[in-house]
């Protein structure tokens, strides 16, 4: 079967309904999610039951860069900086070094047994050298795997920051195949160019989308998430036409922007979240809908042998080489090479070689595809198990939530203040996202004129509002009243 106009929004719904249902039910057997969400894309392709040909990698590299935008920016938004602080340092030695490693490691092993020269070796290498975010976060989120000693953050850091580096690295060895002249040297500068360009322009744009969130006064407040939208791709394209790594740009800024005040903050979240989601069942369908199954047969054997070294050796020496000067117990660091979860990002990184039309350009994206299902069938179903072997995983009764859990699912509060604002204070005429209220205390109603109003972000203080205040410590309520302007 085709896909035309006619029938492409019939098809699309379809197999959107049965990744839904299929996924409801998947974490019953133990099977992740996106694995289901591939499956299905495959049985619908060519060589499946559904018989739709599709075999257009321009098209679906489109539709996963755009995908990776939703996925990379909701994790951003929903990732703590008080629980990635502490390991920041540890999640960038795995999200650099750690892919470097990976890659070079990989890389040298494909060279070894393959008939594949040095740097198409280690083009492959690159491709499937970081760890997915789409799987780290649908797997850890959706499984709520609660892990001690902040291995989660450290996790989710990693697979949120690493696809950068491996898209550099996927870039310049990609140009090195095509130009085998050049020295391996020469892809430093465009390192370092896209690295800092991107970090530099993911904290502006973060600081600048705030501004412009908090500051338009938009009537509605269901254009909050467009407006959202928009300074996300503005912020990735701009900053891919500035030289820099659009990725990092992405995740940096959605970082900073899940940590500050924003007007009508929790409608923003809820929505990329479902986006989210439906970026990915998009991209799983979209990428199992392009592989060609009969193509990959011819590439088990050497895939498998790719698959165990990178699951094995590759990712675990990558991992610990990394963390050298850290300290950390060993089985933490064991885990943290398991959770090497590979899925859409390296297949999307796959159809770059397909369109730079290189000799061995299909060869590599089947074996990319085989390591990357092997990777999610094999790591990403025993998570779980592998946590309670190590003992690195928490009871289910004490499982922590951040504050930001806990405000977006509305969990009772223990203390209750109420608050008037006086005569000439200094926070009258303030909107309530300008307070700097803490992160765990809550503005829940305010009495004004002997009326009860539900405040939000863009509501304004007026002279004798009282302020119903929602805490779960004591303690909090002294820099309620800081922000408040109260002595």
């Amino acid at each position: 079967m085709n896909i035309t106009i006619e029938n492409i929004i019939l098809i699309g719904s379809i197999l959107l309904l049965i990744s839904i249902i299929a996924g409801k039910t998947s974490y019953r057997f133990g099977i992740p999610t996106l694995l289901l969400f591939l499956s299905i894309g495959m049985l619908a392709g060519s060589d499946g039951i559904g018989g739709i040909y599709f075999d257009n990698p321009q098209i679906a590299q489109f539709i996963g860069v755009v995908s990776l935008n939703f996925i990379l920016f909701s994790g951003g938004l929903d990732t703590s900086w008080q629980s990635v602080k502490p390991v920041l340092k540890e999640g960038i030695a795995l999200s650099t070094a750690g892919v470097l490693l990976t890659a070079v490691g990989l890389g040298y092993f494909v060279y070894l047994i393959t008939d594949f020269s040095l740097y198409e070796s280690l083009l492959l290498g690159a491709i499937v050298s970081s760890t997915d975010a789409a799987a780290v976060f649908s797997i850890l989120r959706g499984k709520n795997l609660a892990l001690k000693k902040n291995l989660r953050p450290t996790l989710e850091l990693e697979s949120g920051s690493n696809d950068p580096m491996a898209y550099v690295l996927t870039i310049a060895f990609l140009s090195l195949v095509q130009q085998p002249e050049k020295s391996v040297f020469s892809i430093i500068p465009l390192f370092l160019l896209q690295m800092v360009i991107g970090g530099i322009a993911g904290f502006l744009f973060g600081r600048l989308s705030k501004t412009v969130i908090n500051k338009i006064k938009l009537d509605f407040e269901g254009l909050y998430p467009v407006l959202t939208i928009a300074l996300m791709f503005i912020t990735f394209s701009a900053t891919d036409a500035l030289g820099g790594n659009g990725f990092l740009a992405i995740y940096i800024s959605s970082v900073y922007l899940g940590n500050q005040n924003l007007i009508h903050k929790k409608t923003i979240m809820k929505m990329f979240d479902g986006l989210a989601w439906l970026m990915q069942i998009v991209l799983f369908l979209t990428l199992g809908l392009l592989v060609f199954p009969s193509q990959i047969v011819p590439f088990i054997g050497v895939g498998l042998l790719i698959s165990i070294f990178l699951i094995l050796i590759a990712r675990p020496l990558a991992v610990f080489i990394s963390l050298v000067p850290f300290k950390m117990k060993l089985r933490r660091r064991f885990y943290i090479s398991w959770v090497g979860l590979r899925g859409a990002v390296p297949i999307v990184f796959a159809t770059y070689p397909l369109l730079a039309g290189i000799e061995k350009a299909n060869i590599i994206f089947n074996i990319v595809f085989f390591v990357s299902l092997t990777s999610v069938l094999i790591q990403g179903s025993t998570l779980s198990l592998v946590a309670r072997w190590l003992n690195v995983g928490l009871p289910e009764k004490i499982k922590p939530m951040s504050p930001t859990d806990e405000l977006l699912e509305e969990h009772p509060k223990t203390i209750m203040k109420e608050v008037v604002v006086k005569e000439n204070s200094a926070v009258a005429g303030m909107k309530i996202v300008d307070l700097n209220f803490p992160k765990n205390a809550i503005i829940a109603m305010i009495e004004r004129e002997g009326n009860y109003l539900t405040p939000n972000g863009s509501t304004e203080l007026q002279t004798n509002d009282k302020l119903v205040v929602l805490t779960d410590k004591a303690t909090v309520l002294n820099e309620v009243y800081t922000s408040l302007k109260i002595d």
